[in-house]
């Protein structure tokens, strides 16, 4: 019994069953979780942003950080009002568009040329019609996310404006009955934001800055329906590798449909160029060390984390994982630094 005490009284086997207990309590609140990671999503980008503005703004006038967080609020919702009323039309129009123009190519008469015939061999393979039907089905479907998006703002909202007082309070904590529970979650909670919130916000700035080239280049390439395909190459950037690969699909079959062989060539060549750039001067500068995984680790964790997370999985499972990894410890640049050496 006395053996039995000591195991469980140990650091790791503590923390583990913690990590297993915020696990089960996340899977049962898992139709939540689209709210739950939106809210945290939000709050983490906002409240680093007021960091940043008070921090440059405080060097000339003294400014309370609450009204800095009032107006970055004011500034997202006005921004996303008139993006609904003024783009959001034309949005769907493009990507019905798009459906019917990929849709479309399954049913055009066979090619003479053989790398015609082969791509058209491959489309009919993968069934591509079925594919895009249900791809474009989710995205038209965006509009049911109205109600956690406006959720997940006041929530944001609300706990960046209440924070010192939120914090205050759960640090009573420490001198209650269950303070080796508060020690253990406060433990957690630091290591969640400094891995998981920094992965998280580096892969949005990077889907940003990826999203805005890339449409740009397709802008110089004379490419049609930019507004959809600026939304799907957002969405898709902010998969870790996998993203890049399922954009590079639709880009291309586009690109021939519109100009042939050429025009393949030159998306191929444009996204090469970018690829270049994001790999390796954009992701080292964002990502730092967080993210040096091997690739096969990558798609890994991807299929799992799609397969228990939805489509939640594809944007945060690379983020968890490197969560994990920061709380076993485990330096993700030590065995890249020897193969270098």
């Amino acid at each position: 019994m006395e053996s039995i005490k000591r195991f469980f009284e140990t650091l790791t086997v503590r923390r583990f069953f913690i990590l297993t207990l915020i696990v089960v309590l996340l899977f049962s609140i898992r139709d939540m979780l689209n709210l739950v990671l939106l809210t945290f999503l939000i709050a983490y980008i906002m409240n680093s942003l007021q960091h940043m503005l008070t921090r440059k703004l405080s060097k000339y006038i003294a400014i309370n950080s609450k009204f800095i967080i009032i107006l970055l609020y004011l500034a997202l919702v006005t921004i996303v009002v008139f993006a609904i009323i003024n783009y959001l039309p034309k949005v769907f129009v493009q990507i019905k568009q798009v459906k019917d123009m990929l849709i479309g190519l399954t049913n055009m008469p066979v090619p003479q040329d053989e790398v015609s015939q082969y791509v058209y061999k491959t489309l009919k393979d993968l069934n591509l019609q079925a594919y895009v039907k249900q791809g474009f089905e989710y995205i038209l479907r965006i509009s049911n996310w109205g109600t956690t998006f406006v959720l997940a703002i006041i929530l944001s909202l609300v706990f960046i404006l209440e924070k010192n007082r939120i914090i205050a309070f759960t640090s009573r904590l420490k001198e209650s009955k269950i303070s080796w529970l508060y020690e253990e979650l406060e433990y957690f909670g630091k290591k969640f934001i400094l891995s998981f919130g920094k992965v998280i916000e580096a892969q949005f700035l990077i889907a940003i800055f990826n999203t805005i080239f890339t449409v740009i280049g397709l802008w110089i390439l004379g490419f049609p329906y930019l507004f959809a395909l600026s939304i799907m190459i957002f969405l898709l950037s902010l998969i870790p590798v996998a993203g890049f690969l399922i954009s590079l699909l639709p880009l291309c079959i586009i690109g021939y449909n519109i100009g042939g062989h050429l025009m393949l060539i030159y998306v191929l060549s444009m996204i090469a160029v970018l690829h270049f750039l994001e790999g390796y001067f954009l992701n080292p500068k964002l990502m730092s060390s967080k993210m040096n995984l091997p690739m096969f680790y990558t798609f890994i964790v991807l299929i799992f984390s799609e397969h228990y997370l939805g489509i939640w999985g594809l944007i945060v499972g690379i983020p968890i994982f490197v969560f994990l990894l920061d709380i076993l410890d485990i330096d993700t640049t030590k065995g890249e630094n020897k193969t270098s050496a």
